[in-house]
């Protein structure tokens, strides 16, 4: 059975509707504390590599009913007044997400193109990794 859509076609229509940033971008909103990085990946990913210091794990599997009000698994954070900028290892998952989180009603709300590795390969400031 050939799928109607694939995740290609997926994610070029996420794109047109979310806000995408430049690692340089989320940077400068980083080092002007102005937004709150979500993680999406997994916590093996997290183990492995570190995360974007201060950054808050929201399970990619999980984001759906965390941002929910009206779920029991709320989770206090997605009803704060930040500006969510969701991450994972090469931006697919956010970007999908990022979309996910705006029709739900969380604004504002943008994804790191390239994701946690276009931040690494710039340098910019992560925690929890431990060079081997």
């Amino acid at each position: 059975m050939k799928t109607k859509i694939g995740y290609k076609q997926l994610l070029k229509e996420a794109e047109k509707n979310i806000t995408t940033l430049e690692v340089e971008e989320a940077l400068a909103l980083f080092k002007e504390g102005k937004a709150k990085f979500m993680d999406l990946r997994d916590i093996r990913e997290i183990e492995r590599d570190g995360y974007i210091s201060g950054s808050f794990h929201c399970p990619r599997g999980m984001l759906e009913f965390w941002v929910d009000q009206e779920s029991p698994y709320h989770k206090p954070i997605f009803s704060e007044p930040h500006y969510f900028v969701f991450y994972c290892a090469g931006g697919w998952r956010s970007a999908l997400a990022t979309q996910t989180a705006q029709m739900m009603g969380l604004s504002p709300v943008a994804h790191i193109r390239g994701g946690f590795r276009a931040w690494r390969e710039k340098e910019c400031p992560i925690d929890g990794y431990k060079q081997k």
